[in-house]
Formats: C-alpha cells, structure tokens, sequence
C-alpha cells in the first residue's frame, strides 16, 4: 500500500503524517461492486488458492489409508518423529475396510515424515525468486503454469507411490516447488489491480480460499478414501486444479489495460488510483538494504512465528482430537473441518474491517499492528488453554475453531505489510517472506513429535507452550520494529529534467 509522494511544500510540511494510509482524494465516495473486475480476479484467486492447499493437505488425510497399520504398529514406539499418521485416530484406528484396489505401503514413521516434509523443502527455494520472476513476466504465467505442474503431480502421486518411495518423494518435492511459486508469485498482481485503501479486503479473499482448500480436503477426504480408495482423492482434486488452470488462463490479465472485460470507469479508477503508487522498475534489487531492514526483518520472523501457529493447528489438530477424546474416523473429519471454515469467513471479514479503519483515518501502521495482534495473541493463548480445559471435546472445537477463525486477521496485518513500506519491490519481498515463514511448516513436523513422543503426559503441553513462545516472540519484535512508511531505499528516484 503507498503512501503519499507528491513533492508539494504541503507534504513537505506533513512528513510526519506521511504512513496516513492513502491519498483522500483516492477514497471512494461509495462501496465498490463485488461484482467489479477486481473482485473477479480476487475470486479467482482465492480458487487457485483453494487448489493449491487442498492438494498440499490431502497428503495428510490419505496417508492413514496408505501405509499397512498392522507392521507400523510395532514400529510407532521406537519412532523419534511422532508425525501425524494417525490423523483420522491412529494407527490402530486406521479404517479396517478399505476398497479391494487401493495399495498399501509398508511406510516407517520416519519415511512418512520425509513425505510429508517434502513438499515443504520447495517454499524455502521457489517463494522469493517467483515473487520477482512474476514481477518481470507477470503473474499469469508464473502462477498459471504452476498450477498446471501441481495439478497435473497430484494425479501423478498414485503411480509414483507404486514406482517406489524415491519417485513419490521427487514428486512430491517438484510439487512444493510449484505449489510455492504459486503462493510467492501471486501478490505481483495487486500492484496493477489493487487500489491502496482496497488491498487488505482484495488479498483476504484471496488467501481465504487457502481455508476453505483446508476445510474441504479434511472434510471429505477421508470419506473418499473409505469409499472409493485413497488414490482417488488425488485423481478428483487433481482433476478440480486442471479446471481451474483453465480458467485461470481464460480470465487473468496482469492489468487492467490489457483487461476485455473490464468497465471504462472501473479501469480510471484503478489507474488513477494507483497513479502516485510507486512503481517497479528494471532497476537491480537493492539487496543489501532489505537485508539491513528491521522493519523487513519484523515482518519475516512474525510471518515465521504466524506460521509456525497456522502448521500446528493444520497438521495436529486432527491428532489431538482423536488422541485425546477418541472420537471416530467421521466425527473426527467434521471437528478437524470446522475450524477452517469459520476462520474462511472470519479471514474475509477482517479484511472489510481493516479497510473500514482506514476510512475512518486509522493510521496505517496501527492498522497493520492491530490486525496482527488479534490474530496472533489470541489464537495461541486459546491453543495454550487446551490441555487445561479438556472436560469434552465440544470444549476443545470450540477453542480451536475459536483460535483458528482468529488467526486469519493476520492476512489484513503482517502478511501484506510489504505491499506498505516497499511498493516497489513488494512482489519479491512477498516471496521471500513468505519463503522464509515457510521453514515453519518444515520444522514443526519434527520438532512436535518429538516432544510428543518424549513426554506421552504432557506433550500436547509442551507442543502448546513452545507455540506460544515462538508466535509471542514474533509479534514482540514485530510490534517494536514493524513500520507502515515506504522505506528510503524503496523510494523512487526521480530524473532531473531540463
């Protein structure tokens, strides 16, 4: 989101107010359409978004109808990785009629930890440099070409989990690559699309298909393993990605010049909206500043620690609730689901909301800030609350629903945050944000189990009290170090004329 640049003595004078959001003259008089071009890209996004998270979580689901529970029973003690293979209630709980031509694997722990740590390894490597490739080519080819590659991987897993474990681990890493180009090559497009005081509700939309790509994958992915077999659950959401490429290439413009569909008057708007924005150049990327910068720094680490609370609530709430209330393979789906779908609907609110304080002359750091706190304090410490108030499990989905609804608001904070203090650099600083939150994901796996499989008492406990830890540490250091203004080095530098 830029802020003001006009050189006038009157700004000159006003440097002190310069993180006051957006221009006034560039306010809107009325509510936008939802039915505008921009929010059709915005809905468009948010089924990529949906695509690309069903496909990363429904490795999660299946796996419990992939592996022989009989031979990893005698295995699961001598484990150090703890991982959630028992998802939908346990190895000993795995379905016991599953269809006649599904496949099953002999699977350690440990391998089905480097399965689902794979896809991980390509946030780390792909985020930051597809932020700045979509910034160069634009954002349809980055993220369209990528969603065809995942798609067209996840009809692939079937065959290479027959092939062997070292096919499906290569696929599976290939499809991180693309499922995170996709995540980091995305924000490129609100730098032509987006209105500065219309960003927050815009990118909520669209990471909100994230959620219901979650909620829909837990939902019923375990009812198409039990019916039709595990394969086909990569086979039908594989099948959605492919359709969804082809939309994707049918109604995308990395502009809204090049747009056909588009309004004159919405086209003006959004140009003359975005005509004081700062705006990206061939000119190299300052590297060495970005390195330098707190402000970039606080947004990384509070990425990371968000990240670190969104991991453990999508990788172990299915475990915790079957582990500790023993519920059955279907109720346990339905609980595991529900949180997602409220923080779908939470996550788009709060978009609405952070734009409506704006409106109402909410600086634009306190907007960012306080859109941060409530999806991080709150979440953890009612996650932390857990283990203390296990009476039922309608006590426990409430909190986690509760918890997971609230940490969406942080997609209206921290995480578009960039697109404030360097406009110009924001489709690579997106990236390599969310590049490096992504090491979250990879180490939270890991780190769980063994505190799990430490201490059987009180490791949900210890699982809990180092996610609070790690999220409160991030949103400390980004509260003091967190900053709204576009940065020195992210300015524009003007030619004198003659």
């Amino acid at each position: 989101m830029a802020t003001k640049t006009e050189l006038s003595p009157t700004a000159r004078e006003s440097k002190n107010a310069q993180d006051m959001q957006v221009d006034e003259a560039l306010i809107p008089r009325k509510v936008p359409s939802l039915c505008s071009a921009r929010y059709g890209i915005a809905l468009v996004l948010h089924f990529c978004n949906f695509t690309t998270i069903a496909q990363n979580v429904i490795m999660n689901i299946t796996m419990v109808a992939m592996v022989n529970s009989t031979s990893l029973q005698s295995q699961l003690n001598d484990s150090s990785e703890g991982l959630p293979v028992d998802s939908f209630g346990g190895l000993s709980k795995a379905p016991k009629s599953l269809p006649a031509k599904a496949p099953v694997y002999d699977w350690s722990p440990q391998i089905q930890g480097i399965i689902f740590g794979a896809v991980g390894y390509g946030g780390i490597l792909t985020m930051a440099p597809s932020g700045y490739l979509a910034g160069r080519v634009g954002t349809k080819r980055v993220v369209g070409i990528s969603l065809f590659a995942t798609s067209f991987l996840t009809l692939c897993i079937p065959l290479a989990a027959d092939f062997g474990i070292v096919f499906l681990i290569v696929t599976r890493i290939v499809q991180g690559l693309s499922q995170c180009s996709i995540l980091g090559g995305q924000f490129a497009i609100w730098e032509k699309w987006g209105p500065p005081h219309e960003r927050s509700r815009l990118c909520s939309i669209a990471l909100s298909g994230m959620l219901l790509g979650c909620f829909t994958a837990i939902l019923i992915g375990g009812f198409i393993s039990e019916t039709l077999g595990w394969p086909f659950v990569f086979y039908i959401f594989g099948g959605v990605g492919c359709v969804c490429c082809l939309l994707w290439f049918v109604v995308i413009y990395d502009d809204p010049v090049s747009y056909p569909w588009i309004s004159t008057s919405e086209k003006e708007y959004i140009i003359s909206s975005l005509k004081q924005q700062v705006r990206s150049s061939k000119q190299p990327l300052p590297i060495k500043a970005m390195l330098r910068s707190l402000p970039i720094w606080s947004i990384c680490l509070g990425c990371f620690s968000h990240q670190w609370l969104v991991s453990t609530m999508v990788v172990y709430i299915p475990t915790y609730i079957s582990s500790v209330y023993h519920v059955n393979i279907r109720d346990n789906g339905l609980l595991s689901a529900l949180p997602f779908i409220v923080a779908w609907v939470i996550g788009m609110v709060g978009g609405y909301l952070a734009d409506f304080l704006l409106t109402k002359k909410f600086r634009l750091i306190t907007v960012r800030k306080i859109a941060t706190i409530l999806g991080s304090l709150p979440s953890s410490a009612l996650i932390v609350s857990l283990p203390y108030l296990n009476s039922s499990y309608i006590t426990a989905t409430a909190l986690l629903t509760l918890s997971c609804g609230l940490s969406t608001l942080c997609q209206s904070g921290i995480y578009i945050n960039v697109l404030d203090i360097a406009p110009r650099y924001s489709s690579f600083l997106m990236g390599a944000s969310r590049g490096f939150s992504s090491i979250a994901p990879v180490i939270v796996p890991t780190v769980s189990g063994f505190l799990l499989s430490q201490d059987p008492e009180f490791g949900w406990r210890n699982v809990f009290f180092l996610l609070f830890a790690v999220n409160l540490l991030g949103l400390i250091f980004y509260l003091i170090f967190g900053e709204a203004d576009v940065q020195d080095w992210a300015k524009e530098r003007k030619l004198t004329r003659l």
